[in-house]
């Protein structure tokens, strides 16, 4: 799967959203890292590392809203942890604190103007682990910036907002000239990386005595040493030689009633094996738990605790547009086993897989994959990647799949060749999505119930896309003949479709042309890629003359509507060279186009779904189709 993405994408919008006291409590706990980091680097360097990180523990910890009350309105957020109003509540409170912090006040000396640190510690100085050169380099030149300019640089480098979402932010926070504290921190390069390392991470922290040999008396000392022991526990991540018992997870930093319950591994819903036989609906809530390690609390409980709280030594990845916060209750287990080199656990909220993985030799690092899977039914809900190793990949398929089987999409009139089922798990097949190089095979899954025959294909992510074929709004299954000989030379076109979000592809084989030699008709096909978040879709207007042994990608078009159940026209173009050395334009649109016209390099028009016109190599040309009803057709692409 992904490495893990350190760099969150929040982009304030237009749209306000309140937060009340528990949600920012929650969103304090799973972000608190992010928080203490972003007021460190805000802080004035000047301060000391040591006063820096204790200050910047207290900005995070008293940003939480007094009482129960709803705190003011604030801007929501679009994507992943941006739909929390309580991150944008709190970074927005921290950031505010920050900055005042930052900025002198007349007859004050700077350290009677900050909030007593919180957690005090006596007789330690607690300060990050160094960094290297340019760590050291960075830090000089933010020292040299004023607060708004470093809380300008931050936001841009560690929070990756656009220029026009600072100046919100700043303007919020109270920064009187947004646009030049931007201008100001236009003078540091970038370093967004250097802004995510180490020497920069007020959480995981060294610990050093400070005026021990001057204490005469042991009690004092034993006082600090329970200090240290407190803090260590708290604040310092230190390396281990096997699971703990929340394993890889990161520290607790707040407590909250919902969050700890759906951390119980007691609570996990568990679905009776027989269940999907009588529910309305066949999706995933109707799964039951297999597998030999579903009784291993120390298991399950690691599972959720890392969901809730990945550690830095956890490779997070997510589809896009799949949230990757905890869970809001106890989920439901689908899976806990052992699967190749790995203890693996899939959990399902309702509204996402979640996919624990764990090395069996106990040693550290896991991996936490998210997707969405709303809305996903009968075919759609059939099959979950428990993992992926040496080329191939296993799956565990839904209680109602009856037989599984692999084929090569390539080949057509090959074979199905079975694969062995235990209590839902398949034996490995290759996986496409691991495939490097040249495309001489595509290797699908096929899964048959009572409903049918379904293939579906691995593109990198937890939920193999379901493949179809037909026209859309009435296509079928490709595990038919006729779905196989139309995907067949486009297979290999799917590659373009790895880890997009991708729900389903569909293949339809729109228009056969004549060629103006003579030498027989060209294939015209449109793919269709669905998402799972609705947005992203992508269409793909492909051409296969004669002979040739795959088509090639002449068009694509990217959120539009051609090719689809709402809107099933399409209309695309190619050059193309003939055996005798002769250049044409050829397009094609579907049965319901009634003329086309090509302008630009080309310039030529005519009726019907089909043209062809004399070119010159290398021309370019504009097409424009009309509809049956008079509507007009844009050219893919």
């Amino acid at each position: 799967m992904q490495s893990q993405d350190l760099s969150p994408r929040h982009a304030p919008s237009a749209a306000p959203g309140p937060a009340d006291a528990e949600q920012a409590e929650a969103t304090l706990a799973e972000h608190y890292p992010r928080l203490v980091r972003l007021a460190y680097l805000v802080l004035p360097p000047g301060l000391g590392r040591g006063r820096r990180v204790l200050t910047a523990h207290a900005l995070a910890q008293r940003a939480l809203p007094r009482g129960r009350k709803r705190p003011s309105p604030i801007p929501a957020q679009g994507g992943g942890r941006e739909d929390d109003p309580g991150y944008a509540f709190l970074r927005e409170r921290v950031l505010r604190t920050a900055l005042a912090a930052a900025r002198p006040r007349r007859g004050l000396p700077r350290l009677a103007q900050l909030p007593p640190p919180l957690p005090q510690v006596w007789g330690l100085r607690l300060f990050p682990r160094s960094g290297g050169a340019d760590e050291l380099a960075l830090d000089q030149r933010l020292s040299t910036l004023s607060g708004p300019a470093r809380a300008a640089y931050v936001l841009r480098g560690l929070e990756q907002l656009s220029d026009p979402d600072i100046r919100k932010l700043l303007k919020a926070a109270g920064v009187s000239d947004p646009g030049g504290a931007l201008a100001s921190a236009n003078s540091v390069p970038a370093h967004p990386g250097l802004l995510s390392s180490p020497e920069f991470d007020p959480c995981t922290l060294q610990a050093r005595p400070t005026e021990l040999l001057r204490r005469r008396q042991h009690t004092k000392a034993a006082l600090a040493a329970a200090a240290a022991l407190a803090v260590c526990a708290a604040l310092v991540a230190l390396p281990g030689g096997g699971w703990g018992p929340d394993g890889a997870a990161a520290p607790v930093y707040a407590g909250n009633p919902a969050a700890e319950a759906a951390l119980d591994p007691g609570r996990l819903t568990r679905v009776s094996p027989a269940a999907w036989k009588t529910a309305d609906r066949t999706d995933f809530s109707v799964w039951p738990a297999r597998g030999p390690l579903t009784g291993d609390q120390a298991l399950l409980r690691r599972a959720l605790a890392v969901w809730a709280r990945p550690g830095r030594s956890v490779r997070v990845s997510a589809t896009p547009g799949t949230p990757s916060g905890g869970p809001a209750g106890p989920p439901q287990l689908l899976y806990a086993g052992e699967v190749d080199a790995a203890r693996v656990v899939l959990l399902y909220d309702g509204l996402r897989i979640a996919r624990y993985a764990e090395p069996k030799d106990g040693t550290q690092g896991a991996a936490l994959d998210f997707a969405r899977v709303d809305g996903a039914t009968g075919p759609g809900a059939s099959a979950l990647v428990l993992g992926r190793s040496d080329g191939n990949v296993r799956y565990l398929t839904a209680p109602w799949v009856t037989k599984a089987a692999q084929r090569d999409l390539v080949k057509p009139d090959s074979a199905a060749v079975p694969l062995p089922l235990a209590d839902g798990v398949t034996g490995p097949l290759a996986s496409p999505a691991l495939q490097s190089g040249g495309c001489a095979s595509w290797t699908v899954l096929q899964l048959t119930d009572a409903s049918g025959t379904h293939l579906g294909t691995d593109l990198g992510e937890l939920v193999p896309a379901r493949l179809t074929a037909g026209r859309p709004g009435a296509a079928r299954d490709a595990s038919g003949a006729r779905g196989l000989r139309t995907w067949a030379p486009f297979a290999c076109s799917l590659a373009a479709e790895r880890s997009a979000g991708v729900r389903s592809v569909n293949a339809w084989a729109y228009a056969e042309q004549p060629l103006p030699d003579g030498t027989g008709s060209a294939a015209w096909v449109c793919t269709r890629a669905e998402t799972w978040r609705g947005e992203g879709t992508t269409a793909l207007a492909q051409f296969r003359a004669p002979g040739g042994a795959a088509g090639a990608v002449v068009a694509k078009g990217a959120d539009v509507p051609a090719c689809g159940a709402r809107d099933p026209r399409v209309l695309a173009g190619v050059l193309w060279k003939s055996a005798g050395g002769n250049w044409y334009l050829l397009a094609a649109g579907s049965k319901d186009t009634a003329s086309i016209e090509a302008t630009g390099g080309v310039t030529a028009s005519g009726p019907g779904p089909l043209l062809v016109a004399r070119a010159e190599q290398g021309a370019r040309a504009e097409l424009k189709g009309v509809s049956a009803d008079g509507r007009e057709i844009s050219g893919l692409g």
